[in-house]
């Protein structure tokens, strides 16, 4: 085998590294993160061109069906994912955010099953972000992470089991442009993948649980080829048996969900279920429909969990994943307690309590919460309703979904001044923040991220694309969308702090809402805006 000094040639670190960094970005690590990087990334990149050629085809009015190539593994009922792996037998109730010590430390402290680390919707990928998120981890692992804040001390429990960690790294089609390899930006999600690998695997089988994530933005099964490669190749370099690394699949794109047999197929030996991205999904049915006038979606807000075509999507994900025996994890509630305002509070925790209700009754075996608050509700209803680890019994054969049932736009409700400028606000909101660095953000009492910024700013491009009327009669088109985004983006930044970046993500958010010019992702048009990449550090010398 080549040795590390002459596998880190062509490899540079172009970000500031800490002394506290330098026990993640070790010359060991970064051989690691080189040795995937060129195994892979060439793949990572045909199947993002991939996306692209299957885009023109929807553009053209070709709808997505289930693949007649794949049939035979949709149809041949003997074959199953991996058993459930220590840690991830029972997993009713999920919390899940950032990566930050002190998001770190409350997590594992909340009385839940498991703990999702975000790297990816919840956190704003600078540098240090993503680094001290490692850094975090590392120490999380090992239960090394209390800290002191100013007077406060932030200590892990002792009195009971820690929740088992669970780690999201960045979707196919993030890089990060802080390390090159070879004169190119190294992928986001191999280097989250690998950093955490590398560093803790072994050392989460020791404290019971293992090398676990949740995999991202999915596209296709071929994607999710690509993750059980790289998952075979980390396990062999270290010597760990394949089969230890478990991955959770959002399925969050309309079009995986044509091939959720196929993406657990691929991840067979590997796979620990799949899960209802739920904001993410409905992103994608705009994203992917955006020119076809029949999929027009009215306010954010009449777009429930019940409508035709999510109440499809959760039916035929649960179905799948119980007969291939594998976790079908439900979706987030995005709900925080308003604590000035009991009526309004318990409103919004009768919405979560009926959303997982929902949720256990079609056959979910576990759920997400991204406050510590709302994991008592889920508790509750979970454990009244679900009084096994799991209901991986419960095959829902009652099912069936065909084409029709995951694209049937027959969505009740109409499109509003009010839905416009709650899209232009959370849009606003969301980008202000992240351009400073902030993934998760607190706006109206929920906890937003990226995929709900992206379902605002692609309902307001579609609208003003096809030229919808409001309900008051207004037509949407540029000029009205545009005066809208100045209003709001006024109202907002006379509220904010001095030095705010309102008037910065106006003018990205102005590129993206009057139905012309469409980004693939927010997160990949506002990463040049956080990116610290300063003269390049051969990786040997570090």
């Amino acid at each position: 085998m080549a040795t590390t000094d002459n596998i880190l040639q062509g490899v540079n670190v172009l970000g500031h590294v800490s002394e506290p960094q330098r026990k993640i970005l070790t010359p060991q690590a970064l051989a690691f993160l080189a040795l995937l990087q060129r195994s892979f990334n060439q793949t990572r990149k045909n199947l993002l061109e991939r996306r692209k050629l299957r885009q023109a085809e929807l553009d053209k009015g070709n709808l997505p069906d289930f693949l007649p190539e794949t049939r035979h593994i949709r149809e041949n009922p003997t074959w199953k994912g991996a058993p459930p792996a220590p840690g991830l037998v029972d997993r009713r109730v999920e919390i899940t955010g950032p990566t930050d010590r002190k998001m770190v430390v409350n997590a594992l402290n909340s009385d839940v099953w498991t703990y999702m680390a975000d790297f990816e919707d919840s956190s704003a990928p600078t540098w240090d972000n993503m680094v001290n998120g490692q850094v975090n981890l590392y120490d999380a692992v090992r239960k090394q992470v209390d800290f002191k804040q100013g007077t406060k001390e932030y200590k892990l429990r002792t009195d009971r089991t820690l929740p088992t960690l669970i780690v999201r790294p960045r979707g196919w089609h993030l890089e990060e442009k802080h390390v090159t390899v070879d004169g190119e930006p190294m992928s986001g999600s191999l280097f989250d993948f690998g950093l955490y690998f590398y560093h803790n695997a072994f050392e989460a089988v020791k404290q019971g649980f293992g090398p676990y994530f949740y995999l991202p933005k999915m596209e296709s099964h071929l994607e999710a080829r690509l993750w059980n490669d790289v998952f075979n190749l980390a396990q062999d370099t270290i010597g760990m048996h394949r089969g230890t690394i478990r991955g959770t699949v959002l399925i969050e794109t309309i079009m995986a969900a044509f091939e959720m047999d196929e993406i657990i197929y691929e991840l067979r030996d590997h796979s620990s279920g799949l899960n209802c991205g739920r904001w993410d999904y409905i992103f994608s049915v705009i994203k992917k429909f955006r020119q076809n006038s029949s999929f027009v979606l009215p306010d954010r807000s009449c777009v429930t969990m019940t409508v035709p075509f999510m109440d499809a999507y959760v039916k035929l994900l649960i179905q799948t994943c119980h007969k291939r025996g594998v976790h079908a994890m439900g979706g987030m509630a995005a709900q925080i307690p308003i604590k000035d305002d009991k009526a309004a509070n318990d409103k919004a925790m009768e919405g979560v309590r009926a959303d997982k209700l929902r949720e256990v009754r079609a056959g979910h075996d576990g759920t997400w919460v991204a406050h510590p608050a709302l994991a008592s509700i889920a508790t509750e209803i979970f454990n009244k309703h679900m009084p096994t680890p799991n209901q991986l019994f419960v095959r829902r054969e009652d099912v069936q979904i065909g084409q029709n049932d995951l694209l049937n736009m027959n969505v009740p409700g109409k499109i509003t001044e009010e839905g416009i400028r709650k899209n232009l606000n959370i849009g606003l909101g969301y980008m202000e923040a992240w351009v400073r660095g902030v993934g998760c953000v607190p706006i109206n009492y929920l906890m937003e991220d990226a995929a709900t910024a992206e379902v605002s700013r692609s309902q307001l491009w579609q609208w003003v694309r096809h030229g919808v009327t409001t309900a008051e009669g207004k037509r949407v088109d540029k000029a009205y969308a545009l005066k809208l985004l100045k209003e709001q983006t006024q109202e907002l930044a006379a509220k904010a702090p001095k030095g705010n970046k309102f008037q910065l993500a106006a003018q990205y958010f102005a590129g993206q809402v009057t139905g012309e010019d469409y980004a693939d992702f927010l997160t990949s048009l506002l990463y040049n805006e956080i990116t610290s990449a300063g003269s390049p550090s051969p990786a040997s010398k570090l």
